[in-house]
């Protein structure tokens, strides 16, 4: 497509610019970042190339508040950068753009139709027609690299439901529940599984789709984050891969065993290509070539944090080896150069997120990407002798952006601006990042944001911020939640350690958290903010700590154990009683390796005595934030309401928000903006007193 055919669809955009620019005509140069501003922000996806390497398709997300909904719209641009066009923007849901192998059409999903199927539109903008119409929707879908096939997930039932046990009882509300894992993140198991199905496609129309997993009680790609990249085309379109995890019950809730399977097309045979590997083997990818097979793998069974390696097999001979040996991090989003020589992949390291390449036949890697900042969503542009990573790229000053990366040379440059009206206008705090002293030797990299305008002379309410996970990295993210600017635009100090037990900072690092959770992450959090707040600009009178999951836990934790150094507290879907945690949480791997094992365990696993937040309640006297969803399988909204009770039993001030319809996030925007003004309001009252 020549970028010339594209100046007649300029207007759409521009348009778009104008009501970004009405919305904020009465922003003021220099303001700062308010929880408004912050859901006006347009949110910018992950980018998908087309064939020649010359054109970007990528969605773009906008949230309205009077509506409590968001609405996503596809837009496209040249690699060589230039001003985006609006590809497709309607009132429905437009999103995860992908262009058919010739480049003649680009297909995306749309609820216009009523369910979420896959719908097709030329780059030009025009021809938009419905592809698919399969009962329920479907997710996930791929062009098979011949064009011949698409596939696409779609759930299919396969557990009788409590209708098909007792047809006679059809007003019966009852849950028929044998087996763990009953439930999942933030839905209950219905009896239906996400299948994977292909079929035949030709010119926007698709022959009956095949279901490749018929009658299995299993999903891909995996519950709750996985998506389509653990799905893949081989070159010549004559096999697909996918993840799924083939346990199930109580093996399914203690294994994190995942495997990478093979299905050909021809022989309808399906394979276990990592049969004996016993992690999370994720992610596959097929070389170009079609000699080689990339994936993901982590070696321990029950580990869901173990080292993120990054393997080839010689589909040839069979042959596997890890390219990732020596590679002391984690590798995500393995990707082939077109030659098959090159694999690209991201992986964090000292709190940011790197492009890293890996040379196939060597095992050389070596880092693209550096600077103070993340890279998400990848892909890649070649042609004309030209190699580029497109990704997404943030920072904590920054939200995500498209920027072009010289895969040779590192060189970068921006594509997009389209948070450009909003955040150019806003005076940002200085992020500073420091080095600070642990207890046993080590050094935590603690990131110090300021606020706007910082005045040394003056003394500032300074936060500690505790990350969740456990094994997590407080890297460069741009949060709409646990946003450090808005913090600091709200005349915070805040100081955000990586604790013992984040990644980024070589595997032993994290690994010293698990059976330890109260230990030395606890002495690191303490270390960071005691060193901060000895700076004459901090005030010492008016700290407080908040963070949510784990970072909840720790909140929870340093109530009992902080020795007076905070004066308020924020807890947001919080572990506060590692027992009842056990015996509530969906899947217990988790807990069965990070504590150490079950609670009943004989010798029981110490970390019960330990570190739980329940025996240290007698130590509370801080006033308390605590914030939970209904919705919240992974750390069950009990855990909140158990604190709140020991808190307002013992007379502490307290108060609990409690969200019916939210999970362990709180999504909507009229939720997400009273989240913020109760957070604030919290704070506010017992760190900026009258007098102060």
């Amino acid at each position: 497509m020549k970028i010339s055919s594209m100046t007649s669809r300029m207007k759409p955009f521009a348009a778009a610019l104008a009501l970004v620019l009405t919305a904020t005509a009465d922003l003021r140069a220099q303001d700062v970042l308010t929880p408004e501003l912050l859901w006006g922000l347009p949110r910018v996806g992950a980018p998908s190339v087309s064939p020649d390497g010359r054109m970007i398709t990528f969605g773009v997300t906008r949230y309205s508040v009077e509506e409590n909904k968001g609405n996503s719209d596809l837009y496209l641009i040249p690699v060589a950068g230039g001003e985006p066009v609006l590809l497709a923007g309607t009132p429905h849901r437009e999103s995860a753009a992908r262009w058919r192998p010739d480049g003649e059409w680009i297909g995306f999903f749309s609820n216009e139709s009523g369910s979420n199927q896959l719908w097709e539109i030329r780059p030009d903008g025009s021809g938009k027609r419905q592809v698919t119409d399969v009962e329920g929707g479907i997710s996930n879908f791929l062009y098979s690299p011949g064009g011949g096939h698409v596939s696409f997930t779609r759930n299919v039932e396969v557990d009788p439901t409590t209708a098909d046990l007792h047809p006679d009882l059809p007003e019966a509300n009852v849950r028929i529940i044998d087996d763990l894992m009953f439930r999942h993140w933030d839905h209950w198991r219905d009896g239906s599984y996400r299948h994977l199905f292909i079929a035949a496609y030709s010119d926007g129309k698709i022959g009956e789709p095949v279901d490749l997993m018929p009658g299995e009680p299993h999903d891909t790609p995996l519950d709750p984050f996985g998506g389509v990249e653990q799905i893949a085309w081989n070159a010549d379109g004559s096999r697909i891969a996918y993840t799924s995890k083939k346990v199930t019950g109580a093996e399914f809730a203690r294994s994190t065993n995942s495997e990478v399977y093979v299905h050909d097309i021809e022989t309808k045979e399906t394979s276990n290509l990592t049969m004996g590997m016993m992690g999370y083997d994720i992610e596959p990818a097929f070389s170009p070539d079609g000699r080689h097979l990339a994936w993901l793998s982590m070696e321990r069974d029950g580990y869901e944090a173990d080292r993120n390696r990054l393997f080839v097999v010689d589909l040839q001979t069979a042959e596997k080896r890890e390219l990732s040996e020596g590679f002391d991090q984690d590798a995500h989003a393995p990707a082939w150069s077109a030659d098959s020589r090159t694999i690209y992949f991201t992986s964090e390291i000292e709190g940011t997120i790197q492009l890293f390449a890996a040379e196939v036949e060597s095992g050389r890697i070596g880092q693209v990407s550096e600077g103070v900042h993340n890279y998400y969503g990848f892909a890649l542009a070649e042609g004309d002798g030209e190699s580029y990573l497109i990704g997404q790229r943030v920072s904590m000053s920054a939200p995500a952006e498209l920027y072009r990366v010289d895969a040779r040379t590192g060189e970068t440059d921006r594509l997009t601006f389209l948070t450009a009206p909003i955040i150019d206008r806003l005076e940002l705090g200085r992020v500073e990042q420091r080095w600070i002293p642990a207890t046993d030797g080590g050094r935590i990299l603690t990131w110090v944001i300021y606020p706007p305008g910082f005045d040394p002379e003056r003394r500032y309410p300074t936060l500690l911020y505790a990350q969740g996970g456990p094994q997590s990295t407080v890297s460069q993210f741009f949060s709409y939640r646990w946003n450090f600017q808005l913090m600091a635009a709200n005349g915070y100090i805040i100081v955000a350690p990586n604790r013992r037990g984040v990644p980024s900072f070589g595997q032993a690092w994290k690994e010293e958290i698990s059976s330890d959770w109260g230990g030395q992450a606890m002495r690191d959090l303490l270390s960071a903010i005691d060193e901060v707040s000895a700076e004459p600009f901090v005030d010492r009178d008016r700290l407080g700590a908040v963070g949510a999951s784990f970072g909840g836990y720790t909140v929870f934790w340093l109530a009992g154990n902080h020795e007076r150094r905070f004066k308020a507290f924020v807890s947001h879907a919080g572990v506060f009683n590692l027992e009842s945690m056990f015996g509530a949480t969906e899947e217990l791997f988790f807990p069965e390796f990070d504590l150490g094992g079950p609670y009943w365990d004989s010798p029981r696993p110490e970390s019960y005595d330990l570190f739980s937040p329940h025996r240290f309640v007698q130590n509370w006297d801080t006033p308390m934030l605590i914030i939970g969803g209904q919705l919240d399988f992974r750390v069950p909204v009990t855990e909140s309401m158990q604190a709140f009770t020991a808190l307002r039993a013992q007379g502490i001030d307290g108060r609990f928000l409690y969200f019916p319809e939210e999970g362990h996030w709180i999504l909507s925007p009229q939720n997400g903006l009273l989240w913020h003004r109760e957070f604030f309001g919290w704070l506010d009252r017992y760190l900026k007193p009258p007098s102060s």
